[in-house]
């Protein structure tokens, strides 16, 4: 694999004080990368944290304190909406487990520093399905405007139901009974995952995935996921979330063994690898060793490294190079080979590329 990545986000990130020797035009191209990734206050948040903030020129400061102010403004309104939620379904019996990055938010991790959002993910038994989707239609949330086709995709053969969207908050909630597609290579007891869930204290009936299912839907969610505009954005999550945990006893040995428990050590080997790369995340050597097993093959990963050290960096011009577009399409088909089994893969591709712009133009404007 290449050494260090030539990104100049990547290298701001890994060492905040290379910022005291920056130029104007230095500053200029850091925040347009920065935006592209989705990673603009998380950076702000991060040269305020390595006392770094007096060295940002004032011409340029505007930019992260008003991504800082919208993503403190984004976590108390997902603590709000989490507590409407948790209202909503309050006859549904069953616990109510936060995903991702509302999970960060609502356990108040380092992870939430900084993290914008899109919607609110959660987790609740395949039984409950039913009852959580009227519950939550009850309250306000509708399904957005998809495609019969594309409903259907998401019943038949996704981990979760449609995304649902409030009529009046316009707030986004994709409601999961497990972390990766039916139709998946690797399936992760959704079950062992809710079994080790923990409650959050100020938060009354609301609980988050254990530390290192954190960690390791994070890294499932990045690598079967084929459109990677936040990956950066994505590993930086993993970055923190390592950092923070590692300092429990025996926890590498215990992720590791929880990889392989949930079947996902692939994707903790593949988290690892990058994280190495372009954020020079702290992982013991023989941790890495010990996920030797389920690496790839050598000519396997001999492809796979020129193409997520180009999927992952910020989609933006100065991230990329002539190989960058076919990294990118790679990485796609590589997620839904992934994702879904060939005869069932190819006619969805079809009905993607050719049937569903076809039906969208047939709608009257």
């Amino acid at each position: 694999m290449q050494p260090l990545s030539p990104i100049l986000l990547a290298r701001t990130l890994r060492s905040p004080e290379l910022v005291s020797r920056f130029s104007l035009g230095d500053w200029d191209l850091l925040v347009r990368q920065a935006r592209a990734a989705g990673l603009l206050a998380r950076l702000g948040h991060r040269l305020r944290q390595q006392g770094q903030a007096a060295a940002i020129p004032a011409a340029v400061r505007w930019h992260f304190d008003a991504a800082e102010t919208l993503a403190n403004k984004q976590r108390t309104a997902v603590r709000w909406e989490l507590r409407q939620i948790r209202k909503a379904l309050a006859s549904v019996d069953g616990p109510l487990i936060v995903l991702k990055g509302a999970a960060y938010v609502a356990a108040g991790l380092p992870a939430a520093e900084g993290r914008l959002f899109s919607d609110i993910d959660i987790l609740v038994p395949r039984e409950s399905l039913p009852r959580v989707e009227g519950a939550l239609r009850l309250a306000g949330w509708h399904a957005t405007g998809l495609s019969e086709y594309d409903q259907r995709y998401y019943r038949r053969w996704m981990h979760e139901i449609p995304p649902l969207q409030h009529a009046q908050r316009d707030t986004v909630i994709d409601v999961h009974h497990a972390i990766l597609p039916d139709t998946a290579r690797y399936h992760p007891d959704s079950a062992r995952l809710r079994s080790r869930a923990v409650a959050v204290e100020d938060l009354p009936g609301i609980l988050v995935l254990a530390p290192e299912d954190r960690i390791l839907h994070s890294a499932a969610h990045l690598f079967h996921d084929g459109e990677l505009p936040h990956g950066l954005r994505d590993l930086t999550d993993l970055d923190l979330l390592l950092r923070e945990a590692a300092a429990a006893p025996e926890f590498w040995p215990r992720l590791v063994a929880r990889a392989e428990e949930l079947q996902l050590s692939r994707s903790l080997f593949y988290a690892l690898r990058y994280l190495r790369h372009f954020l020079d995340t702290p992982v013991p050597d023989g941790i890495a060793a010990s996920l030797a097993p389920w690496a790839p093959g050598r000519l396997t990963l001999a492809l796979m490294d020129p193409i997520f050290t180009r999927a992952l960096r910020p989609d933006h011009a100065s991230c990329a190079d002539t190989l960058a577009p076919a990294a990118r399409l790679a990485a796609f088909v590589r997620a839904h080979w992934l994702r879904m089994p060939v005869h069932l893969l190819i006619p969805h591709l079809f009905h993607k590329a050719f049937i569903s712009p076809w039906q969208r133009s047939l709608k009257p404007a």
